[in-house]
């Protein structure tokens, strides 16, 4: 069901899909994306967010409610497991291959080979940086056809705690268990902010965090997202602090090497890319809706 969104046609080749639940993102996020996405990519294309709220979205986006959540969602369990709800047999009136993106990625170059890479019956995800040498993939930003992990979407709601609790990670359940098996990536195209684009230590205290050459999308999993980047914060536990301060701190802490890998100066590409796409939530502000 449309939620008041503009319906565009349907059938285009490129289309990008995210999706929304609950207070933390929001209508300021998906706007910032499509802002992000219209500024890298070659038109047409479509833009989908499945969404339980529409409101302040920008008009050119189409917007469907959520899919239901298959089974329930497991306690205790870090997983973004309500992304299951994309693996559906039907999803709004999409057909064929899409690109989902996370709210919190910056993109920072063209998005065209996305859509060029492989064959479009492939389920391809990024590499996920964490775990390098285990080969699993990281879901901020894949591809698949509709439909295409919808077996795995019926085993999970038949048991969904023990599924979460075998995998922990929805995207370490999609790598292992996708019916055709999975592809990657290129490896500059998909960066993990904190992992590959912060300077190892001890530069991290003399050098802004930077994404390397060649880089398209980059992601922001685990405790780090945009707007902690931009203020220079490891994680929203730690405040950012001058650079003598923050070794003070962490020489007072535990673990003082792992609170010494764990600062990062401010990101300012970060905050240049998304101010530059955030257009229409600040024409919003002004208007005072």
């Amino acid at each position: 069901m449309n939620n008041g969104c503009a319906v565009s046609a349907v059938g285009m080749d490129k289309v990008i899909v995210c999706i929304n639940w609950g207070t933390k993102y929001g209508a300021p996020y998906i706007n910032r994306l499509y802002e992000m996405v219209d500024a890298n990519i070659t038109p047409p294309f479509r833009f989908v967010a499945f969404t339980d709220t529409s409101d302040g979205v920008n008009p050119a986006v189409d917007c469907f409610d959520l899919p239901e959540m298959p089974g329930f969602m497991p306690e205790n369990t870090i997983g973004q497991w309500p992304k299951s709800r994309l693996w559906a047999p039907v999803l709004g009136d999409l057909s064929g291959p899409f690109l989902f993106v996370d709210l919190d990625v910056t993109i920072t170059g063209s998005l065209d080979p996305f859509f060029e890479f492989g064959s479009p019956d492939d389920v391809v995800l990024a590499r996920n940086a964490a775990k390098p040498l285990q080969k699993l993939g990281q879901t901020s930003i894949y591809r698949m056809p509709v439909g295409a992990l919808a077996p795995l979407q019926a085993q999970f709601a038949s048991d969904p705690q023990a599924v979460a609790d075998k995998y922990r990670f929805e995207q370490h359940f999609v790598t292992k268990n996708a019916p055709n098996g999975v592809k990657f990536w290129p490896v500059k195209w998909v960066r993990h902010f904190r992992i590959e684009c912060i300077p190892r230590f001890p530069f991290n205290y003399f050098l802004d965090p930077r994404p390397p050459k060649g880089t398209r999308v980059v992601i922001f999993a685990g405790a780090m997202n945009p707007p902690d980047a931009i203020a220079g914060q490891y994680n929203r536990r730690t405040p950012h602090l001058p650079p003598l301060a923050h070794v003070k701190r962490a020489l007072k802490s535990s673990n003082k090497l792992k609170s010494l890998r764990q600062y990062a100066r401010p990101a300012k590409w970060v905050e240049e890319i998304w101010s530059q796409s955030n257009a229409y939530n600040s024409a919003n502000e002004r208007e005072g809706k």
